[in-house]
């Protein structure tokens, strides 16, 4: 079931090829004048280029094959050569009756569909998020259901950073700090062999009873600080952190304590931004490979001694920039950042052996994750061109720098989540919206509010740009904003639910208004809207075609009265063009990771 574009673009590349021209000429678009056509061929200029012809006389030629397709009410030509297509009432009345019949509104799936892992939100043991993990979050999330929409099978992994040398800052700052806990753990064996339950029991009661995330998010600042200016306590932080990943048990039960308090708190805040994780794989679970392949990359002939250190060359030759070598093991033996990617990439495969990994990370992180992909192609680990890496710009302040506090500090996402619910509430009664709603209804609706301004805003845009915030604008529900896009949702449901109670049934979309003509052409769009967001991993065209929906129903609710219908039949094509827009409209919705309430 083919959308309007699709099926012109085959009708118009066989009338080239009828005309002696390569098809590919025939590609249509949608009309830049809708108010002159529905869709436009533009391919008439580029085939006069290529044959050396008269770009009017090779638009005639494919005018005339065209005319007569039972589906176009108009085929003609402008200016030098475009070719306008506009669909007739009764086509489109067919193709808005499949789209109502189809529980995907028009939305198609691969032919071939791969296995995918989306890489994305990158939350770290002991430190709350904040607003910088909020666009890898959203994004990432929505780039996961968009491919699983499609067809793909798609796993997202949180990635957490549960591993390196701050782990061994957190485990000698509080050894130093508590005397108790630090006795327990000097009680425990170096492995689990031997080590008496009732020991490990007590250590862990005491983390439970004194180290929460709040404690954990004021002694790693106090600690990385530390480090910076006491030689000593650097040296042990990290004898601490060789210990850990060398097994050393009691270190180990801390860190399980870590990982546990942070994980809780964190799936709390992300379960809050409707952002949910299939895998929550930590760096520390790329440990164990690290050894074996460091020995692979050395019996390949891929490591290098530089300087003391162990390093993959990746530049090119044809390189327009410096690429640096991916530094693989320290001078000190330690292994990297970049090792425990690459390790990563290998668990991956393991594991799942996706045909593509995605990493929605800040486009900062850029050449980072090119030095990284270049050493798993060189390695093996990953076919050239199945690594990408998700790039996007910061959320910014009105002064145009990366977002922060009054004070200057980095906003906790916890508190920019309530600053979103808190202005919810207040606009919801600015505009009378809720009034008849619980007060959990009412708590619900205005979480779901603030929730969707943060979303939309972020995802309206490339993911490549940044942009301002502006809580006032993104919560008002006028304009392109969350808000707007939920209370169009909640009135298609309220004209739903009044025609219901008054007995008044969907039926037959009949096609005749030029309101029911631009929203039914917009409900054609959506597989359009879907393919290009897929192609370019950009979730901003999802938003954009919900916006235009959205926009396309106020007006068609405004010009073409539905329970006044002249009649019974215009009626119960209205309702079924009302009823297909909320069902299309919560599909893109759902895929930005919005949920829009019941009633406002």
């Amino acid at each position: 079931m083919n959308d309007l574009k699709r099926s012109l673009s085959e009708a118009a590349s066989a009338a080239f090829q009828a005309a002696g021209l390569p098809p590919e000429f025939g590609r249509v678009t949608a009309s830049d004048r809708p108010d002159l056509a529905d869709f436009q061929c533009n391919g008439a200029l580029a085939a006069a280029k290529s044959a050396k012809r008269n770009p009017r006389e090779i638009a005639t030629q494919v005018v005339e094959i065209l005319k007569d397709d039972p589906r176009l009410a108009s085929v003609e030509i402008a200016g030098a050569g475009f070719i306008n297509l506009r669909v007739s009432d009764e086509a489109l009345s067919v193709r808005a009756r499949e789209i109502a019949a189809d529980a995907r509104t028009g939305a198609q799936v691969l032919d071939a569909p791969r296995r995918v892992l989306v890489d994305y939100a990158g939350p770290n043991v002991a430190k709350p998020m904040h607003v910088g993990h909020l666009r890898a979050s959203i994004i990432g999330e929505s780039i996961k259901r968009l491919y699983r929409f499609r067809g793909d099978e798609v796993l997202g992994d949180a990635h957490f950073g549960d591993w390196g040398f701050q782990m061994g800052l957190l485990i000698s700052a509080i050894l130093d700090k508590d005397a108790a806990i630090a006795a327990l753990v000097e009680k425990l064996p170096q492995t689990a062999d031997g080590a008496d339950p009732a020991d490990v029991a007590a250590l862990n009661a005491e983390l439970d009873a004194r180290i929460s995330l709040a404690d954990l998010d004021r002694i790693y600042p106090a600690a990385s600080l530390r480090q910076r200016e006491d030689a000593a306590f650097k040296e042990r932080a990290r004898k601490a952190t060789a210990e850990l990943q060398n097994g050393r048990y009691g270190y180990r039960v801390l860190w399980s304590h870590f990982v546990k308090v942070s994980r809780v708190a964190l799936e709390r805040e992300f379960h809050a931004l409707g952002v949910d994780f299939d895998l929550w794989k930590g760096e520390s679970d790329a440990n164990d490979l690290i050894g074996p392949m460091v020995d692979q990359l050395e019996a390949k002939g891929l490591l290098v001694e530089d300087q003391g250190a162990r390093i993959v060359r990746v530049s090119r030759e044809d390189d327009k920039q410096d690429v640096p070598p991916l530094l693989v093991v320290s001078s000190e033996g330690s292994a990297m950042y970049g090792t425990t990617d690459l390790a990563t990439i290998l668990d991956r495969r393991q594991a799942f052996d996706p045909h593509l990994i995605l990493y929605c990370v800040d486009q900062r992180q850029a050449l980072h994750f090119e030095t990284v992909f270049r050493a798993a192609y060189l390695a093996g680990y990953a076919e050239e061109g199945s690594l990408e890496h998700i790039g996007f710009g910061t959320m910014n302040g009105a002064d145009g720098k990366p977002f922060k506090t009054r004070a200057g500090g980095v906003l906790k996402l916890h508190d920019l989540i309530e600053m979103a619910r808190e202005k919810a509430r207040e606009r919801l009664r600015e505009a009378g919206l809720g009034a008849e709603l619980s007060e959990e209804a009412f708590e619900e609706t205005a979480h779901k509010v603030g929730v969707a301004a943060l979303k939309f805003a972020d995802l309206q845009n490339f993911r490549g740009t940044s942009y301002v915030f502006d809580l006032d604008r993104f919560t008002s529900f006028e304009g392109k904003t969350g808000p707007y896009l939920l209370y169009q949702s909640v009135r298609i449901k309220s004209v739903l639910r009044k025609a219901a109670e008054a007995g008044a049934m969907v039926g037959e979309i009949i096609i005749g208004e030029p309101a029911e003509r631009d929203l039914a052409m917009l409900l054609d769009a959506f597989e359009g809207a879907l393919s290009e967001a897929y192609d370019k991993k950009a979730p901003n065209f999802v938003a954009e075609h919900a916006y235009k929906l959205a926009q396309s129903f106020s007006k068609f609710y405004a010009a073409c009265p539905i329970m006044s219908a002249d009649s019974d039949a215009l009626r119960a094509s209205r309702l079924a063009l009302a009823e297909t827009t909320l069902r299309q409209l919560e599909l893109a919705l759902d895929l930005l990771g919005i949920e829009a309430p019941e009633r406002m």
